[in-house]
């Protein structure tokens, strides 16, 4: 596929398409040609009224869909839902919540906080080892917003202003590769190359 959604309409209407979901997962799941998930079989067969794959081999489960083996493998939620939803994960820079997705996919929240942790737990990355080349590297503070508490809430836990009551984490991009984040002390300069040196080769 050679359209990448760029806006938010781009991707609900790109999405809203089922073959266009269908397509857009197996080109990146299977670069070198579709494989059965169960045997590793790349004789499939695609049945196109059930958007699936039958895999030549006569075993338990060789009937698979692009859902099979992912995150949202067992989910009712429909695949332009769920792509809408990854769009706009990787796309929001500033994060987004639950009843965001919610309101702009026209689901319930509770769907939408199921497919936001899904989608978190696919984007999670294993890698402990050092960042190499040109690093990229910004801190900052994770709390919640006074403004968005309850007055009771607000009272007990917002004791001051600006970092105070909040977590300082800071995040290093590797340019065009890993990435890897780690809560600091605080953003004094010391704390912050210390940060850096242990994640980055000399």
């Amino acid at each position: 596929m050679n359209t990448e959604p760029k806006s938010l309409q781009e991707a609900i209407v790109y999405f809203s398409n089922p073959d266009n979901c269908v397509e857009y997962i197996s080109v990146r799941r299977w670069s070198n040609g579709v494989v059965c998930p169960s045997c590793g079989s790349q004789s499939v067969k695609f049945n196109a009224k059930r958007r699936t794959w039958q895999c030549a081999s006569h075993h338990a489960k060789r009937e698979f869909s692009v859902k099979v083996g992912t995150v949202m493998e067992d989910s009712a939620i429909g695949l332009d839902k769920w792509l809408t939803a990854m769009w706009l994960v990787t796309n929001c820079k500033n994060g987004i919540s639950s009843y965001e997705i919610a309101r702009d996919l026209r689901i319930s929240q509770k769907s939408a906080w199921f497919m936001l942790h899904r989608i978190r737990l696919a984007m999670q990355d294993d890698f402990t080892g050092q960042l190499r080349g040109e690093v990229e590297a910004d801190e900052t503070f994770i709390g919640g917003k006074a403004r968005n508490m309850h007055v009771s809430k607000r009272q007990r836990r917002i004791t001051g202003t600006g970092g105070k009551d909040k977590t300082a984490v800071m995040g290093m991009l590797e340019r065009g590769g890993k990435v890897r984040t780690a809560i600091i002390p605080n953003r004094k300069k010391s704390a912050l190359q210390d940060e850096v040196k242990n994640a980055c080769r000399g």
